[in-house]
This record gives structure tokens, sequence and C-alpha cells, in this order.
């Protein structure tokens, strides 16, 4: 069986209410099995979050186009940040068609879902575990991320 009969027999059983299918060939076997729930799936990892002073040397070389305004960085021993625990595709709505789930100025309590990442198809929610003032977005909507990457400034 090559590639393309492989291809052509999974979208037809997904067309169809066959559950489980296997066809075993001589040296060959194969199962094909569908998912009895499409839903997507999604998991909520713990956000890193850690008290660190801010510079604008190490924002300006993760993020080359967002700049940290003068007030941000004549303050930013007084903030913490919220970091990505994960490497992914950080999306600050949980949904296309909903808000934000944080902009700059809102407040923040411990457990309040700041932004999602998306990492190998699983939506994680990052939930703050400080509260505080969000003072500065620092990754754009739909852009990838690095693992310890800053995501939110904070003001406690």
């Amino acid at each position: 069986m090559d590639f393309k009969q492989i291809q052509e027999l999974i979208k037809t059983i997904n067309k169809s209410n066959i559950g489980e299918l296997c066809i075993e060939e001589k040296d060959f076997k194969i199962c094909i099995k569908q998912k009895e729930d499409p839903a997507p799936v999604y998991t909520q990892a713990a956000p890193a979050i850690t008290p660190v002073a801010i510079s604008a040397a190490p924002v300006a070389a993760a993020l080359p186009v967002a700049s940290t305004p003068a007030s941000v960085e004549d303050n930013s021993d007084k903030y913490i940040t919220i970091k990505s625990p994960m490497i992914g595709t950080f999306y600050r709505k949980s949904a296309p068609e909903k808000p934000n789930l944080v902009d700059e100025g809102a407040d923040v309590t411990v457990g309040k879902v700041v932004c999602v990442i998306e990492a190998m198809k699983l939506f994680n929610e990052i939930e703050s575990e400080v509260s505080g003032k969000i003072v500065k977005v620092l990754v754009d909507d739909a852009s990838p991320v690095e693992y310890d990457q800053p995501l939110f400034l904070v003001e406690p």
C-alpha cells in the first residue's frame, strides 16, 4: 500500500461512521481509528512568573519591533514580568471572535488567564500568579514565543 492509498483511506474513514479499520497484508499492517470527540483539547500549564528587573536591551533584542516607553524604562525595577512557560504561538484571545483576555491597564488577579499559547495543536491557558495591573504587553498577537520570553509587565 503506497502513501496516496493510505491518505485516501484516511479521508474515506473520516467521512464515514467507521470507528476503527485495520488492514493487514504480507509484511504490512495499518490500523486507523477515528476520534470519538473531535473537540480541541485544552490543557493548563503553570505560568512562569518571576520578579525581574527589565532593561531596554533584552526587550529590544527579543522583540525588535516593540519598544518600551520611557515611563516603563525609568521604573522597570518595580515591575514583575510574566514569562512564557513554553515555546509556541502567543494569542491574546481565547478564540478569534472573543475579546482580548487582558489589555494594557487591565487589573489581573492570581489565577486569571492572561493569554493562550498554542504548542503542538494544544492551547495552553497561561494564568497570572500575581495580582496587579498590566503595564505593557510585550508580544504581538499570533506571534511565536520562546521559552522564558517576557510576555507582560505587571505593576504589583
